[in-house]
């Protein structure tokens, strides 16, 4: 099973940020604008539009508000399994790390994932910018 895994650190608060993260509907919004360009509420998942066109449905498995931890799921044709967690941690008062790691099968669509992550990653600094805290 391939394993992805993501440390950002990100300018602002760790409330700020898990405010953002707990959101589970304004994706493209508050987290990731520019990468997600449309994300809407379909009972416990969220469908969510790539700017690469591609779409998603993920599934809310869990929205841990004490460890500031939110974890979906995706199951579709292309993949056998798909869990990502994400949690905000702490970086003193004005600053945070956001750990997203996602597990998934198969192998072989790992290198893509991990290209789309990359790419998530620059909206996510770009939602947090370093004048924000």
């Amino acid at each position: 099973m391939a394993s992805i895994h993501n440390d950002i650190p990100l300018n602002a608060p760790a409330r700020d940020v898990w405010d953002a993260v707990r959101d589970f509907g304004a994706l493209h919004e508050r987290l990731a604008p520019g990468f997600v360009t449309a994300c809407t509420l379909d009972g416990d998942a969220r469908i969510v539009t790539f700017a690469n066109g591609s779409v998603a449905r993920e599934v809310l498995v869990d929205c841990d508000d004490v460890r500031q931890r939110l974890v979906y799921a995706i199951s579709n044709e292309r993949l056998k399994h798909y869990s990502a967690s994400v949690q905000v941690l702490a970086d003193g008062e004005r600053r945070s790390r956001l750990v997203w790691i996602i597990d998934m099968l198969p192998n072989e669509l790992a290198a893509y994932v991990e290209g789309q992550t990359k790419e998530a990653v620059v909206a996510i600094h770009k939602a947090f910018p370093p004048d924000a805290a």
